[in-house]
C-alpha cells in the first residue's frame, strides 16, 4: 500500500491541486496524509482548507493553522478543531503524525539534530512504525530499527522569504521506502528514493 504525504501548503491552492492530482492519478496512492500548515503566507487559504476538508484528508494542526486568517465559518471551525497529533494504521503499519515534533508544533526535527538512538526511542515511546512530520520545509527520511521518520518538505511554490522545497512524497508501506517528488518538475521525476 502506498500513502501520499504532504505538508506546509501555506495557502497555495494550485500546488495542492497538482499534488493531489498526481497522488490520485499517477502514483495511485491509497490515502493521503497532511502534516499541517494549511494556511499562512499564501493567496488562497480558504480554498486549501475547503479541499482538504472535502477530501477528508487526515491533517494535524500546524503553527500557522493557529493564527487568524480570512476563512469561511465552516473552514475556521475545521482548522480550529485540527488535532495536534494523529494516529492511524494502514496495511498493518502504525503511523503517528504531528506538525513539528511530538507534543510541539513549533519545533521541528532536523536531520543533523536527531540520531538513530533518539529516533528509535521516539518510535518505541510512541508505539508506532512511522513518524510523519512537517514544519521545517526540508524533506527528511530516516529509517532505523524501530521504523522511520518522514518529512515531505513544503508543498507551496510561490516566492516567499521562507524557503520551500515544493515537494511531496509517497511512502511505500510494503518495504518502508519513501519517494520524494518535486512539484515543479514533470510528473515522475523522482528526487529521492530512500
Amino acid at each position: 500500500m502506498d500513502i501520499g504525504v504532504i505538508s506546509d501548503i501555506h495557502g497555495d491552492f494550485a500546488a495542492l491541486q497538482i499534488a493531489l492530482d498526481r497522488l490520485d492519478n499517477y502514483h495511485r496512492t491509497s490515502a493521503v496524509l497532511c502534516a499541517g500548515d494549511l494556511i499562512g503566507r499564501g493567496p488562497q487559504p480558504d480554498e486549501v482548507v475547503s479541499l482538504i476538508r472535502e477530501r477528508g484528508i487526515p491533517t494535524v494542526r500546524g503553527n500557522h493553522d493557529e493564527w487568524n486568517y480570512p476563512l469561511t465559518t465552516e473552514n475556521k471551525a475545521f482548522v480550529k478543531d485540527l488535532p495536534l497529533e494523529w494516529r492511524g494504521a494502514y496495511d498493518h503499519r502504525t503511523i503517528f503524525m504531528c506538525h513539528g515534533k511530538p507534543g510541539n508544533n513549533l519545533w521541528g526535527l532536523y536531520r543533523d539534530h536527531i540520531s538513530s538512538t533518539l529516533l528509535n526511542m521516539m518510535l518505541q515511546s510512541l508505539g508506532v512504525d512511522v513518524l510523519v512530520t512537517g514544519h521545517t520545509h526540508m524533506p527528511l527520511f530516516m529509517r532505523v530499527q524501530q521504523g522511520c521518520v518522514i518529512n515531505p518538505g513544503s508543498l507551496y511554490t510561490f516566492h516567499n522569504v521562507r524557503a520551500t522545497s515544493h515537494t511531496y512524497g509517497v511512502l511505500h508501506l510494503s518495504d518502508m521506502t519513501f519517494d520524494l517528488f518535486d512539484l515543479t518538475e514533470p510528473v515522475g521525476e523522482r528526487l529521492m528514493r530512500a
